[in-house]
């Protein structure tokens, strides 16, 4: 490594670390319903409630926020798999792409509307223009509106003072109402401002047809053209990943320069890292958020420089651009998987072993390192509850969380939401190593081929969407497990958090004393890594020991398998 990889490392952490910070606290007006800088638009958002005719002031509970979340995607699901299915037959595909296969336009719908952006396809050889404006880029937007409400749930069941004369299960929010306000005054505003600077760094806009020039050589080549970068910023700013190009952010007309990765870059992980300071700053204890913003930031730093070092150590260039290196594919690497974006910008299939098992470890491990919006901050806030509970049974004291007790059925409820991803993980992982079908799609055999195979569905069950790039994940086994995956990895960790969130709204606010364990201090920080780390290497060790660890020192003896 050199300085200037250094710098790039350093300036991106305080970069993204500044911005969080402001729009936290915008995004905390936001949703408190206070004055904000674009409360203008407010006659948008009640002629929008009017239109749709929602109930705007109608607050649920949990079930029926759930049943909101449960029907909406349902529908998404439905719609964008016969948009894709019949792709052939709609407007604006200049290609005349045909209809997706079944399987495929099952796992393209499961994936966008989950916010996992899995693509088993190469888009410029597979989508109609159409297919990506009006089913993967409004995916995009509503996907991470999903998650950010769903976030907010959480905060409210948190905060939230006990009112006897109230039920326990509402004052939760409206579904409608957190989803409209998060796409007006978070998403469309940011994501159309960072589209515009793309489009200056020569990402391309259009809706002209592929381009067929010669070659030097005097032969042919089609260069593909479309609206890329008004997908490829809310594709980073929602952290859906799904790029418009096969090679996503690897491909020059989605990431031209130097500068235009480091916005992308700076845009994948923007919104999530603000989430502890928009929860410290709703909740009136800003500690709370610096803590949990810390933890975050302290596995995104170690995951980073051990990836460096790995890399640096037994790495080639092999996989990676030139235009950004190794330290810009790493921190690339390891940042789209710690935030549940699965953008790229090189193939992880070519990192080093010991590099390449960072990624898929911060995928393993819930991808709450800021993970996706909303939902790694109310991942990190299942483990908060875990690390509590176990706290006060170390010390005797009494398991509490802001002011809230932490009893038997919140333990259960955050289990729930940590444990069935793995378990989606091992077992699908499992299955595909017995089954010679699936054994073929392997592009290496071995450990090597251990490790895209757990890749594939670690990506899935984590919804972020990433690959190892050397698995062929077109086929029936692989397009339907990881759809059902993908499902169960989404819905598992939203339904327990909407179920905690009433929980906890129940409580009493219990008042601080002596045996109060304090949830807002470097010992709790400490604590709650050390439990991340421990759930995640009790539960995926074994897997990764005959994977990317076995790799490495299979490497160093030099032998080939």
């Amino acid at each position: 490594m050199n300085l200037n990889d250094i710098m790039q490392i350093v300036l991106f952490i305080a970069v993204f670390s500044l911005f969080a910070y402001f729009l936290g606290n915008y995004m905390a007006n936001v949703f408190s319903g206070q004055k904000h800088l674009l409360s203008f638009l407010r006659p948008l958002e009640i002629f929008t409630y009017r239109m749709l005719k929602i109930e705007h002031e109608h607050e649920m509970g949990w079930k029926e926020y759930a049943l909101s979340v449960g029907i909406f995607s349902v529908l998404s699901i439905i719609l964008l798999f016969a948009i894709l299915v019949a792709q052939s037959w709609l407007p604006l595909n200049p290609q005349k792409m045909a209809n997706m296969p079944w399987d495929l336009a099952l796992n393209t719908s499961v994936s966008f509307v989950t916010n996992t952006n899995w693509q088993a396809y190469s888009g410029e050889v597979s989508l109609s223009y159409f297919s990506q404006m009006t089913g993967l880029t409004v995916q995009n937007f509503v996907s991470a509106a999903v998650g950010i409400a769903c976030a907010l749930v959480l905060i409210r069941g948190i905060i939230r003072k006990h009112d006897p004369f109230k039920a326990a299960d509402l004052g939760l929010g409206n579904f409608w109402v957190d989803m409209t306000r998060s796409i007006y005054y978070v998403l469309l505003p940011l994501s159309f401002i960072l589209a515009l600077v793309l489009v200056s760094q020569g990402v391309i806009q259009n809706l002209n047809p592929y381009i067929t020039c010669t070659t030097l050589e005097g032969g042919t080549q089609v260069i593909p053209m479309g609206p890329a970068a008004s997908q490829i910023a809310i594709k980073q700013l929602g952290t859906n990943g799904g790029g418009f190009f096969g090679a996503n952010s690897a491909h020059p007309f989605e990431n031209p320069r130097q500068f235009s990765n480091f916005l992308e870059l700076l845009g994948l992980i923007v919104i999530s890292a603000a989430f502890p300071f928009m929860y410290g700053n709703m909740s009136g204890r800003r500690r709370q958020g610096y803590v949990i913003f810390g933890a975050m930031l302290a596995l995104l730093v170690a995951g980073i420089a051990f990836a460096m070092i790995a890399e640096y150590s037994h790495g080639t260039m092999e996989g990676k651009e030139m235009r950004f290196g190794k330290a810009g594919s790493i921190l690339w690497g390891v940042a789209t998987t710690a935030t549940s974006c699965g953008a790229v910008n090189a193939m992880h299939d070519s990192f080093a072993p010991l590099a390449g098992m960072v990624p898929v470890m911060n995928i393993m491990l819930g991808e709450i390192i800021f993970g996706g919006v909303g939902s790694g901050f109310y991942g990190m806030i299942l483990f908060a509850v875990i690390t509590v509970f176990i706290a006060g049974l170390m010390v005797g004291r009494s398991p509490e969380y802001m002011g809230k007790k932490i009893e038997a059925p919140d333990v259960k409820l955050s289990m729930v939401g940590i444990m069935v991803p793995s378990m989606v993980i091992l077992i699908f992982s499992s299955v595909a190593v017995l089954l010679p079908s699936a054994l073929a799609s392997r592009a290496n055999p071995g450990p090597h081929g251990l490790s895209e195979i757990l890749y594939a569905f670690s990506s899935g069950a984590g919804n972020n969407g990433s690959a190892f790039a050397g698995l062929n994940a077109n086929t029936v086994f692989y397009n339907v497990c990881m759809s059902i995956g993908m499902l169960i990895g989404r819905f598992s960790v939203i339904f327990p958090v909407l179920a905690l969130a009433s929980s906890l709204a129940g409580k009493k606010t219990i008042p601080v004393s002596e045996g109060t364990f304090p949830t807002d201090t470097l010992l709790f920080a400490s604590l709650l890594i050390g439990v991340i780390l421990i759930v995640g290497g009790l539960t995926h060790f074994p897997a990764l020991t005959l994977g990317p660890i076995l790799e490495h020192f299979v490497m160093l003896s030099g032998k080939i398998i």
